[in-house]
């Protein structure tokens, strides 16, 4: 996006990247992306336009759903949770469509985002049942899950999460996952 090296990107650059990306792929327009990160109209229609150009398959993903939900009247997960949205697109109320349309591009994203997290949750606790270790799974925060871990099975639940959250799932990319631990939550 800022045409940089990697080991460049400032904490700035990763913040409007982030906004710009996740602002793209929830239909974000020029104006909302402008005021989101502090720039010009102009500015951001430029990165919108930079980006479409460098990932040409997400504007067609985003076509290709809105052609779906249109077709259909609903969108799916991976693992064919489905959400309709049929009554949605034909409100009479333009914004209400607005956001069908965002949502038939969101929902099989986070969606199955959602799904992926539940399934590693039931493969951990399942993994930690078998070992029966102390354990606790304590919390969900969106892609995270919080433990609280006795000292001595530490080194046992980082592998075990490790392995339960990489999954054997159905995507093409493999999931990376990044184990903190700490004292406290604030700490890990």
């Amino acid at each position: 996006m800022f045409g940089v090296e990697p080991k460049d990107v400032t904490k700035d650059m990763r913040r409007k990247a982030k906004a710009v990306n996740f602002g793209i792929v929830y239909g974000q327009s020029r104006y909302g992306l402008a005021k989101s990160i502090g720039i010009s109209n102009d500015e951001a229609q430029l990165f919108i336009d930079k980006y479409f150009e460098h990932y040409p398959k997400v504007k067609q993903y985003m076509t290709d759903k809105i052609m779906f939900v249109n077709e259909h009247g609903y969108v799916e997960t991976i693992m064919g949770r489905k959400r309709y949205l049929a009554a949605e697109l034909m409100s009479p109320n333009y914004q209400i469509r607005e956001f069908a349309q965002r949502a038939a591009i969101n929902q099989p994203l986070q969606g199955t985002a959602a799904d992926l997290i539940k399934l590693a949750m039931i493969e951990v606790q399942n993994k930690l049942e078998e070992k029966n270790l102390k354990t606790k799974m304590i919390m969900q925060v969106h892609d995270e899950l919080v433990f609280e871990v006795p000292k001595d099975e530490l080194e046992t639940v980082k592998e075990l999460v490790k392995s339960a959250m990489e999954l054997n799932q159905p995507l093409k990319v493999p999931l990376e996952l990044d184990v903190q631990y700490g004292p406290t939550w604030k700490e890990g």
